[in-house]
């Protein structure tokens, strides 16, 4: 079949041409903006991850170090717990009354008290510190204690009478026979 086109048709189909054309354009404009935007997304995302990635490595690494931090005070804490277990016991052991022969040792230097000691190897051990010689402790004689540079004198603890007497000296009775 032979088709005869005019020119009003060859205008009218060049025309529809025309504006296909340009819809086509408008849609290709459109869809690169469409892609554009969407590369755009994905960089940002990719951004926003890869920052995410280094903030979690970053948390991870102080994480790490509050751990090691937490475990050195840890380790810390317990040695203080024992060093106040090991005081509170010797504090206990300290404050209890002594028994009744259970006798202590009294430093006298030049004749005042300078220190009380639990018995007589810690009185000499603590007068040695402080430079008294190591030997040569004798008992008291007859010269005045205050000549003397170190006197160690042991006491025990009289419940009854709720003091200290030296274990040298006899027991007085009190006069009249009374407490």
């Amino acid at each position: 079949m032979i088709r005869i086109v005019t020119r009003t048709r060859l205008a009218a189909l060049q025309q529809d041409a025309n504006g296909a054309r340009e819809r086509a354009r408008e849609i290709q404009g459109a869809a690169d903006r469409a892609y554009a935007g969407h590369l755009r997304t994905v960089y940002d995302l990719t951004a926003d991850a890869e920052a995410a990635e280094r903030a979690a490595e970053a948390a991870r690494a102080d994480a790490e170090i509050v751990r090691e931090l937490l475990e050195r005070t840890e380790a810390v804490l317990a040695s203080a717990r024992a060093t106040v277990a090991e005081q509170a016991a010797r504090i206990e052991e300290l404050s209890a009354p002594p028994s009744a022969d259970a006798s202590m040792a009294l430093l006298l230097y030049y004749g005042k008290p300078h220190s009380i000691h639990p018995d007589r190897s810690a009185a000499y051990a603590y007068a040695a510190a402080l430079g008294a010689p190591s030997s040569g402790w004798v008992p008291v004689g007859e010269r005045p204690v205050a000549e003397l540079r170190w006197v160690c004198v042991s006491f025990i603890y009289d419940s009854v009478c709720d003091h200290f007497r030296s274990v040298t000296a006899p027991v007085v009775e009190p006069l009249g026979g009374t407490v």
